[in-house]
């Protein structure tokens, strides 16, 4: 690996995740070099738009070019533009909000379709949110189908707390997973935002790996409340399925359903 471009990298990492605002003594603190290398990666990133210093102050923050780049990986991002009328039709099914998401390196989802939710008022697009896999149901649905030792990675690796529903016992969160492989849907109650709930199935590409997930999100009382659950349930596993079988996944890769 080329080391400089390596340190640039985590230079942006720590400004997404840990910013949005970090100076040059903290950066170099949070990735281990001299603050002289710091400030010379940052001048070299801050030319190329991909980070800015605030004014008035000496604090650096991302730049504007990198939400071009973020588009650009949407537009490219296959499941994501197979998704928008299959995420629609649950919209409409359900009446809830539906979220289509991928995986990242550092084992959050991120958000790449949002279908607001149907007949309702303001909506905030949360498209490229990013939320730990532990605390979320599409995070749950797709790693329960990962291959055993990056599941493993992820639950021994450090499970996020965002309320005091977040399950961050790894053999409690492991039964989940084991669930999910199950039954073909994951939940999640509260454990992301107090209030909130989702229900998600994985999404599988030609090769039978999980690409994804597709999955609701509302209120808690309308999601979780039976025979609601069950119905929603029901409805996002369909849906699953069928963009499943529209990115090329064979019938083998479905889910042995028991319930």
């Amino acid at each position: 690996m080329v080391q400089s471009v390596q340190r640039a990298a985590r230079i942006l990492r720590e400004l997404s995740t840990r910013g949005p605002r970090l100076g040059v003594t903290e950066l170099a603190e949070r990735i281990g070099v001299s603050k002289p290398t710091v400030h010379a990666l940052l001048q070299t990133l801050e030319s190329e738009g991909l980070v800015r210093q605030e004014k008035g102050t000496s604090k650096y923050l991302l730049g504007m070019a990198l939400l071009s780049m973020g588009n650009a990986y949407l537009e490219t991002q296959e499941l994501r533009s197979h998704s928008v009328a299959w995420a629609n039709t649950l919209a409409e099914r359900t009446g809830e909000a539906v979220w289509v998401a991928v995986l990242d390196d550092a084992g959050h989802i991120l958000v790449v379709h949002h279908a607001f939710r149907p007949h309702s008022g303001v909506q905030i697009p949360d498209l490229g949110a990013s939320v730990p896999w532990n605390t979320s149901a599409l995070g749950k649905a797709l790693v329960s189908f990962l291959p055993q030792q990056r599941q493993k990675a992820l639950l021994e690796g450090g499970l996020a707390r965002l309320t005091g529903n977040s399950v961050v016992d790894p053999a409690l969160l492991a039964g989940q997973l084991e669930g999910a492989r199950q039954t073909g849907y994951a939940l999640e109650d509260q454990e992301s935002t107090l209030g909130e709930a989702s229900i998600a199935s994985p999404v599988f590409d030609r090769s039978g790996d999980a690409a994804g997930a597709i999955g609701i999100i509302g209120p808690v009382e309308r999601l979780l409340s039976e025979p609601d659950r069950q119905r929603h349930a029901v409805a996002v596993r369909d849906v699953a399925t069928l963009l499943s079988r529209e990115l090329g996944a064979g019938r083998g890769v479905a889910w042995r359903v028991t319930d």
